[in-house]
């Protein structure tokens, strides 16, 4: 693990996401004209890796022959595993540190390598192949099954053995700052005589949620091990899983999630890697019955990383904090997931995204939707500008944010944002 003493030449602000103890990466371009090309956020700048690779200062032996650095997307460089994901790191932070000259004295090198982060437009860090969405959060499950079915509701049994996701849509995953369209759906019928309506959602509802970044995949018929799972999984990001509630009850029975959940999922653009957060590794929920063998982790360990959701609606002076949780309170782990996911022989890629389900706690304050935070529209959710909510409403932005406090560092995700827009049309076709 690296010394938390180490430091840039760069100015860094204490409070910065993006510390030398981070570097995340992610895709970048300066102008619209600029092919998108990796970057590393580092303070308010992005170090281009496509100018460090020219420059041959990927000199390791896993990088210095690979056009991972020329491509617009991570996914080659994810592809190679964690031995190249660590050499490129320990020569990042090392070119980026106050002992070493090569970017700090060349001005001409310096001047093209470090953009400023004002000056950059972000693009979703990987072609996403796939996408899959767990439900991991023990305390989500208690509450929207007593919110829906009564305080006599009993976690089912096979949650408890599994972890439960389904397979959600790619194409409509996006990068934060993306405007979120207010969704059209069939939605139940207001009485026992009358047809489902056809309406713009009103029950349009953000999921406090994180994801991993698959690197290595596996073959189809094969399956990961447990006990290699974190060896395929490059880093985290923040993500938004958009909910039309009211469209997603209605077609969730027999099947599941379909247009409730398609039209927006928002994820943050810089991936924080796991070398990153190993100075937030904590013990991870007891897990009471034992998983099956497959599942069983030695010295099961989670990450410590505070989130929070804010609400910033149109005229607000400020934002409200609605959610703060924290990704420890996973009943499931990373490895669990991505080792269940490939336990029938399901084949991974690179860039695939696993998405955590919604991240609730068990204190006050933690229920990661609206969904728990308003008990399904019975309760109003105060504004600090006196507003009140049940679900989310036209023009609110909502905003997630993590960071996990280090001696004397910060790791960060930035932000993962989005703001609901109208729906688009006037009248049902």
């Amino acid at each position: 693990m690296e010394s938390c003493l180490v430091r840039s030449f760069l100015s860094i602000s204490p409070e910065s996401h993006f510390s030398l103890q981070n570097l995340p990466f992610g895709i970048f371009r300066s102008d619209e004209k600029q092919e998108p090309r990796p970057g590393v956020a580092i303070g308010e700048y992005v170090l281009d890796l496509r100018v460090v690779a020219e420059a041959g200062l990927f000199s390791g032996p896993l990088l210095s022959g690979s056009d991972c650095f020329k491509q617009i997307s991570l996914n080659s460089f994810m592809a190679l595993g964690r031995p190249a994901w660590k050499e490129a790191r320990n020569t990042i932070q090392r070119l980026l540190s106050e002992d070493e000259p090569t970017l700090q004295n060349n001005y001409s090198l310096r001047k093209k390598a470090l953009v400023p982060m004002s000056e950059v437009k972000l693009e979703l860090p990987a072609v996403i192949g796939d996408y899959s969405d767990f439900f991991s959060s023990k305390d989500h499950v208690m509450t929207c099954g007593t919110i829906y079915r009564g305080e006599d509701y009993r976690i089912p049994p096979n949650w408890l053995y599994l972890p439960i996701a389904y397979h959600g849509r790619s194409s409509s995953i996006v990068v934060s700052g993306t405007d979120i369209i207010r969704p059209w759906g069939q939605t139940g019928p207001p009485n026992s005589t009358s047809p489902p309506e056809f309406k713009p959602s009103n029950r349009v509802d953000f999921e406090l949620e994180m994801a991993m970044f698959v690197g290595p995949g596996n073959d189809l018929g094969t399956r990961v091990s447990i006990h290699d799972a974190a060896d395929h999984i490059f880093g985290l990001v923040l993500m938004n899983d958009w909910s039309a509630r009211d469209i997603q009850k209605w077609e969730s029975s027999p099947l599941g999630p379909f247009l409730g959940k398609s039209f927006g999922t928002t994820i943050s653009p810089w991936i924080v890697t796991l070398e990153a957060l190993e100075p937030f590794i904590c013990e991870a929920p007891v897990q009471d019955p034992a998983p099956p063998p497959y599942l069983e982790e030695l010295g099961r360990k989670t990450y410590d990383i505070p989130l929070q959701v804010s609400i910033f609606p149109e005229g607000a002076k400020a934002a409200s904090v609605v959610c703060q949780s924290n990704f420890k309170y996973l009943y499931w782990t990373l490895s669990q997931q991505l080792a269940h996911h490939t336990v029938n022989g399901c084949n991974l890629k690179p860039g695939d995204l696993l998405a955590s389900g919604t991240i609730s706690g068990p204190i006050l304050g933690s229920n990661g939707s609206m969904l728990e935070l308003s008990w399904n529209g019975q309760k109003d959710l105060k504004l600090a500008n006196g507003d009140s909510r049940k679900f989310l409403e036209d023009n609110d932005d909502v905003i997630i944010t993590a960071s996990c406090q280090g001696d004397g560092f910060v790791v960060g995700f930035g932000t993962c944002s989005g703001k609901v827009f109208p729906a688009r049309y006037g009248k049902a076709l």
